[in-house]
């Protein structure tokens, strides 16, 4: 599956025009499903965890993912497309 879709380029755009945090909640709460929302914040808050060094268990516990996905972050966020590490990087400026 080419994931670098047309679509996926669209919606990365609609981002990329919002400027500021209300602006993109409000954008994300019209796009999602709570629970969706709650399920992304979760993750985010998971590389934040991993990001600080906490274990995987501990950010399991903290965020109620389960050690599988807790995993499947971590890999994303030393081997994956550097999203994660731009994200983190730009928040530090």
């Amino acid at each position: 599956m080419n994931w670098k879709n047309e679509k996926l380029k669209n919606l990365a755009k609609a981002f990329s025009v919002l400027k500021t945090p209300h602006d993109i909640a409000n954008f994300l709460r019209d796009l999602c499903t709570l629970d969706e929302l709650e399920e992304m914040s979760n993750r985010w808050q998971a590389v934040l965890l991993l990001n600080q060094g906490k274990t995987y268990r501990e950010v399991a516990k903290i965020t109620k993912l389960s050690t599988t996905t807790i995993t499947r972050i971590a890999h994303w966020l030393e081997h994956g497309e550097d999203g994660y590490k731009k994200a983190l990087e730009n928040l530090r400026k």
